[in-house]
């Protein structure tokens, strides 16, 4: 089953092939979704939503977990499924217990990752001046690293479960929004991936230091999926503001920290902003809700997710999950 996140919730299909990825039905009515996740060890399926966390075990019925704040932008799991870790709008994070289940989790604020907001003043006027946490990340070898993206305020890391943390924010850079960060991705031991408004970075060094995959024409980075040391993104040269006018977008690969290279896209005009694998295989969401899958022979569009007309309907979180 493929989970899609949408403006209005949480989408499923069957498969990931032209006669049924068409089929996609309502699973989850909320508010804009996202973040859609599984993890290997919590059974079940979670959507970070802006009107509440949601959880499911077989993708049809769904339960509210009670985050403290209303706008849920992000979803993590320790490697044992003990603990779980919801980052919000405005900028927090909640830890609670789940050795027991998921089913109402008792959630404590990290204090101290407040106080990092409250100290650097993240956000800015287009936000409203308010930050939202896009990604908080558990390192599956590693329970007590906690990474946080946050949008707009750069890249966190925890070492003690979230109680300290560690600025890790991409600086250095002829560019001017690498604390706009939409997503990072993790790889093996210390590697991740930072997709950002102004360039797709890594770093092999928990984020110590940075590298700029791309060349800076297309600098508009929404997600990525890192693989085995393979990382796949699309991009664009403009926000998502100018995508209906802009043309210039592109699906990119980079192969052990190499720049990235622009590969043929079935949808030249439109941008993978979703990802996740499937079976196996890299799958990608466009901004038109396009479904790509990356084969041997290359990408091909295997279907259509429901799309917002919207500006802010250009994130279209993905999941695979088996009930």
């Amino acid at each position: 089953m493929l989970l899609i996140g949408s403006d209005d919730g949480v989408h499923r299909t069957e498969g990931v092939a032209d006669a049924t990825a068409a089929r996609a039905q309502r699973a989850l009515d909320s508010g804009q979704a996202m973040r859609v996740r599984t993890f290997d060890s919590v059974p079940g399926a979670f959507a970070a939503t802006t009107t509440g966390l949601y959880h499911t075990r077989d993708g049809e019925s769904w339960t509210d977990l009670g985050v403290p704040e209303a706008e849920v932008y992000a979803v993590g799991a320790s490697p044992d499924g003990s603990r779980l870790y919801a980052g919000t709008r405005p900028a927090r994070i909640y830890v609670a217990d789940a050795a027991d289940g998921p089913a109402d989790p008792a959630w404590r604020e990290l204090d101290a990752f407040r106080a990092l907001g409250e100290r650097d003043d993240w956000g800015i006027d287009r936000h409203e001046n308010v930050a939202q946490v896009r990604d908080v990340l558990v390192h599956p070898e590693d329970a007590e690293r906690v990474v946080a993206a946050v949008e707009v305020g750069g890249v966190y890391v925890s070492e003690d479960g979230g109680e300290t943390w560690a600025d890790r924010r991409i600086e250095g850079f002829d560019a001017p929004h690498t604390d706009d960060v939409h997503h990072v991705a993790l790889g093996e031991r210390d590697a991740m991936v930072a997709a950002t408004g102004s360039g797709l970075y890594r770093a092999t060094d928990a984020g110590r230091n940075w590298t700029r995959l791309d060349d800076g024409a297309q600098t508009y980075f929404r997600e990525s999926l890192l693989r085995d040391g393979v990382a796949f993104a699309g991009g664009s040269p403009t926000p998502p503001s100018s995508w209906l006018d802009d043309r210039n977008h592109a699906l990119f690969v980079s192969r052990d920290g190499e720049a990235v290279d622009a590969v043929d896209s079935p949808t030249p005009d439109e941008v993978a902003v979703g990802w996740c694998e499937y079976d196996g295989d890299p799958v990608a969401a466009t901004n038109r809700g396009t479904l790509l899958r990356r084969e041997d022979d290359g990408w091909r569009a295997v279907g259509s997710v429901p799309a917002s007309e919207s500006v802010h309907g250009r994130c279209i979180p993905l999941a695979q999950f088996e009930a």
